[in-house]
């Protein structure tokens, strides 16, 4: 099966401000974590996921306060 090239990953607003969720799209990219999996980033590659079914995984810091260990991917066509 063809690993997607593009998710859109769903940020969550504000703790407490009940702001509207942010949506980024991440594409594939050619590294891989230490265990392998391959990494997604952003546009100007700031924000790098990795992705396991419809489930990402920062791998870098999420702007603004909390910290989301694990945050909704949908696949995009």
């Amino acid at each position: 099966m063809d690993r997607p090239q593009r998710y859109a990953i769903t940020l969550p607003g504000p703790p407490g401000r009940h702001g509207p969720p942010e949506v980024v799209v991440v594409h594939l990219t050619s590294a891989y974590t230490a265990a392998g999996e391959p990494v997604y980033a952003d546009g100007a590659a700031a924000f790098r996921v990795a992705i396991e079914e419809e489930v990402a995984r920062p791998l870098t810091a999420l702007p603004g306060p909390g910290r989301h260990t694990c945050l909704h991917a949908v696949p995009l066509p």
